[in-house]
């Protein structure tokens, strides 16, 4: 069999896209490996959320550039969301690369390897509606081990905001249908994974698109917590104010289900928000939080922060430090602002924060996360929690079973035998800013 390397940057949905591709490669003669160096087929799948990981990209196949020149028999593919942005200009700028695909064109991987081995260099970036052209079900998923199986329900995003590039590299919003979720569901518990994430730029608007039928996330999650055996539901990740009343219900009521939600806010300012094209303030977003929270028990909340987003001032800035304390967030994700082309916010070149201003901002939005992070932790010392264990390693001569709460609170036990993929009970004896500490519950 032919050995491929793919190399996989950004977000979840990244990584099960490679999953998919991985699959679809062993119907065709091609066996991964993990070290490219002895691969014939070369694939990176790229992220363009900010300019450092699509610059990294471009590194990254120059090293594979070079082995080409130099006469080694291999075949280059980018693909993913820079490859959906530059297309063709991938060539231009690269011009050992064999295909350039773009993430509406991902289920017509096979016939584009036909294509390259027969000698074609092909770029396939065309907008389709990828829910109508999901062959999936034709191929298998090649699943990273792992105890969490990730399952994207929706695609693309409606949402426009002045920052993201989302909308021009994964399209406008489109519901996969139920009966293929639940179906990959059912074959990632078949093969041992002990939970199920489901996935979306926006997961809560799942199936708006849906024309013949009233069938929305709760409904989703209803089906698939029927699913025979011990498992949990995670979803990510939410627009504010998409989330319903129903779903947290639904949170609520259904035993899988996870006490987790992820509520990206990007600014604590109701004037930067505006400039964002985020729809809503910051009052709403403090309503939206504070209801989830008095409804879910132990419920996690985290967020994303944008830190020197275009004219923001100090005091902008300072309003969102204040509001990762006020609505007593888990954890943040936060970046510096990085402009991307095709949005609306990259050309408001005059209002660019300096760069020493906006890495500053940076380290302060940092610190401020690990505090609360740590505040956070502190909450459950002395509690009995339920752990899934996700691995098992030597750390400074001691053995460590790593696993998630419910709450998707990360717990280090330490403990001689592997329990991974088992569900236990710890003790929670002590915290640090990122994990828990815990020991086995008698």
């Amino acid at each position: 069999m032919k050995k491929v390397f793919i190399d996989t940057l950004g977000c979840q949905m990244n990584k099960s896209d490679t999953e998919r591709m991985f699959g679809m490669l062993s119907h065709f003669g091609y066996e991964e490996t993990k070290n490219p160096e002895e691969a014939y087929l070369l694939m990176i799948n790229t992220c363009s959320i900010r300019q450092l990981s699509e610059d990294k990209a471009f590194s990254q196949i120059g090293t594979w550039g070079r082995w080409k020149k130099l006469g080694k028999d291999i075949k280059i593919g980018f693909c993913g969301c820079v490859a959906q942005q530059k297309a063709e200009n991938v060539f231009k700028r690269a011009s050992y690369v064999d295909f350039v695909m773009g993430t509406h064109k991902l289920y017509s991987l096979p016939e584009i390897i036909k294509r390259v081995e027969n000698g074609e260099r092909v770029c396939e970036c065309e907008e389709t509606n990828l829910v109508n052209e999901d062959k999936n079900n034709d191929y298998e998923i090649q699943r990273v081990k792992s105890t969490n199986a990730w399952i994207p329900i929706t695609e693309g995003c409606n949402n426009f905001c002045t920052y993201c590039i989302v909308p021009y590299t994964r399209g406008r919003e489109r519901s996969r249908a139920p009966e293929t979720i639940i179906k990959e569901a059912e074959d990632a518990l078949k093969q041992g994974f002990k939970e199920i994430t489901l996935l979306g730029q926006n997961v809560d608007s799942y199936g708006k698109d849906f024309k013949d039928r009233n069938y929305r996330l709760a409904q989703l999650l209803r089906d698939l917590n029927a699913l025979e055996g011990k498992f949990r539901i995670r979803f990510v990740t939410s627009y504010p104010t998409d989330i319903t009343d129903e779903l947290i219900d639904t949170v609520v009521e259904l035993d899988k289900v996870c006490e987790y939600f992820h509520i990206p806010m990007q600014s604590g300012s109701s004037e930067v928000l505006k400039k964002m094209n985020r729809r809503y303030d910051r009052e709403t977003y403090a309503k939206i939080v504070n209801h989830v929270r008095s409804k879910v028990p132990d419920v996690t909340i985290t967020s994303d922060f944008i830190a020197g987003f275009p004219g923001e001032t100090e005091e902008q800035f300072e309003e969102t430090l204040t509001a990762i304390d006020e609505f007593e967030l888990d954890y943040s994700n936060v970046a510096a602002y990085s402009p991307r082309e095709k949005t609306v916010a990259a050309k408001w070149v005059d209002k660019y924060i300096p760069e020493d201003i906006k890495e500053e901002r940076f380290q302060r939005l940092n610190d401020k996360v690990k505090e609360n992070c740590l505040k956070s932790n502190k909450k459950f010392v002395g509690r009995e929690m339920e752990v899934l264990v996700e691995s098992f390693y030597e750390h400074k001569g001691e053995m460590i079973n790593t696993g998630k709460t419910r709450n998707n609170k990360t717990v280090h036990i330490s403990c001689d035998k592997d329990l991974t993929g088992q569900f236990v009970n710890a003790k929670i004896t002590g915290t640090k800013t990122w994990y828990l500490k815990g020991e086995l519950a008698d």
